[in-house]
């Protein structure tokens, strides 16, 4: 757990620079898997990761997270090959499916809703669709609008990897705006690879910078997380 001044990077401090015209803005991956909040937390049950095989082929798997507090909010679930696991993690919190509010798949890969059928009694929301069983709910997403799950945790649109991204916002953390992003950032020093990634590089461009002109701390979908500080330049 930590808070703002106890933040612990990697023994091998990663930082990253990004271009913003208004401010200076350094990214700085961290070890920590929790972050504390009142009246929400947030936990890395698993890091995602994607690495390159001798064959040409990848290895890949998304971050797996979950959001504690007056509701119980799972973010991505893995691939199909994470069912034990994610159960598992779930147990030593002391929960089931069942005590699961919302579940978010941050985009349709199969190394983020691989495990959706877990969670039949949980408000589903992949991408812009919001469902309750086979009852799908209003909403304006897909217009860029949040849904606001309460009054400190939404998703927001964070189009670019795909047509129809959402991340999940959560306020009021020890370290500040929380955002788990999925595949909107892969890791903190992605530069080399998102758009390689990503439908629309143009969009998910737009999406990433406000992203980091508004979290202080990124969970991206295939690496540890990051916190974000900016300094304006004028």
């Amino acid at each position: 757990m930590f808070q703002l001044e106890a933040y612990k990077p990697t023994h091998n401090v990663l930082r990253s620079f990004s271009m913003d015209p208004d401010y200076s803005i350094i990214k700085t991956e961290c070890s920590e898997l929790c972050v504390k909040g009142d009246p929400y937390s947030v936990s890395v049950l698993k890091e995602g990761y994607c690495t390159v095989e001798p064959d040409g082929t990848f290895r890949a798997d998304g971050t797996i997270s979950l959001v504690s507090g007056p509701k119980t909010i799972l973010v991505d679930t893995g691939g199909p090959w994470d069912r034990e696991f994610l159960l598992s993690k779930l147990k030593e919190r002391g929960l089931s499916p069942a005590n699961v509010s919302v579940v978010v798949g941050t985009h349709g890969h199969s190394d983020h809703i691989g495990n959706l059928n877990l969670f039949p009694q949980s408000t589903v929301i992949v991408g812009c669709d919001i469902s309750e069983g086979d009852r799908y709910l209003p909403n304006r997403l897909a217009e860029g609008q949040p849904y606001h799950i309460d009054d400190h945790v939404s998703v927001v649109a964070t189009p670019g990897h795909t047509g129809h991204d959402v991340s999940v916002q959560v306020k009021g953390t020890s370290v500040g705006t929380v955002l788990v992003a999925g595949d909107l950032f892969e890791r903190c020093d992605d530069e080399d690879s998102w758009k390689e990634l990503s439908e629309n590089v143009e969009v998910q461009e737009t999406s990433r910078k406000k992203a980091l002109r508004e979290a202080d701390v990124i969970i991206p979908g295939h690496g540890r997380l990051f916190r974000v500080d900016r300094t304006p330049l004028n």
